[in-house]
């Protein structure tokens, strides 16, 4: 208890620059990815951020809230992220070369937004997982967007449904939270590059 007190004093220094809601959602979110959401308090969350329950409970209802917002902020970032890469210029291989990079780089960059989302999205209530799931859906269907566009023009081989192919992709850069360690071998762009080989290397016609 001793130690956690100390970490969660010295997070509260560090991180008291920043506006008291960005800083329960930051806190949070480690806190979850470290203790995981059924082993952290409401009071763990205050006292790491350094403000009272009453300025948490201002900005977030409840611990469901704090957990719903790990998983919108991390979704609506990288769905805005694909859009734009989605609507930019350049080939559909080029084009999605960028997105299957992206999405690695982006998740690990947020790793702890990461792990928490694939650990306790069953903890949400029922009408919070299925807006959760609708969100990502909306990605799912953008970045299929690119493989079929890629199937359309000849560039990649229709072999395996679209559909199956992203379903297959997401699933695996999910799973790098469970082997990737920050100051590692390898940065999370060269971890994009080489995940991005072997999609691409997958769908050449």
């Amino acid at each position: 208890m001793a130690v956690r007190q100390k970490e969660s004093a010295g997070a509260a220094r560090a991180g008291a620059a920043r506006p008291v809601k960005e800083r329960l959602l930051r806190v949070a979110t480690r806190l979850f990815a470290r203790n995981g959401f059924e082993g952290t308090s409401v009071q763990d969350i205050v006292d790491a951020a350094g403000v009272t329950k009453g300025a948490m409970y201002h900005y977030y209802g409840s611990k469901d809230d704090l957990l719903y917002e790990v998983y919108h902020q991390l979704l609506t970032m990288q769905t805005t992220r694909l859009n734009e890469i989605v609507k930019g210029s350049g080939t559909p291989e080029e084009r999605l070369r960028a997105a299957a990079i992206d999405v690695v780089v982006s998740s690990l960059d947020n790793l702890d937004d990461m792990i928490v989302f694939f650990r306790s999205l069953h903890m949400l209530p029922e009408d919070r997982q299925t807006a959760i799931r609708a969100e990502r859906r909306v990605y799912h269907d953008q970045f299929k967007a690119l493989v079929e566009e890629g199937m359309a023009d000849g560039t990649f081989h229709t072999e395996v449904p679209a559909d199956i192919v992203v379903h297959f992709y997401l699933s695996a850069v999910n799973q790098i939270g469970a082997w990737f360690r920050p100051g590692g071998p390898l940065t999370p762009a060269q971890v994009g590059e080489e995940y991005s080989k072997l999609l691409l290397g997958g769908l050449q016609a």
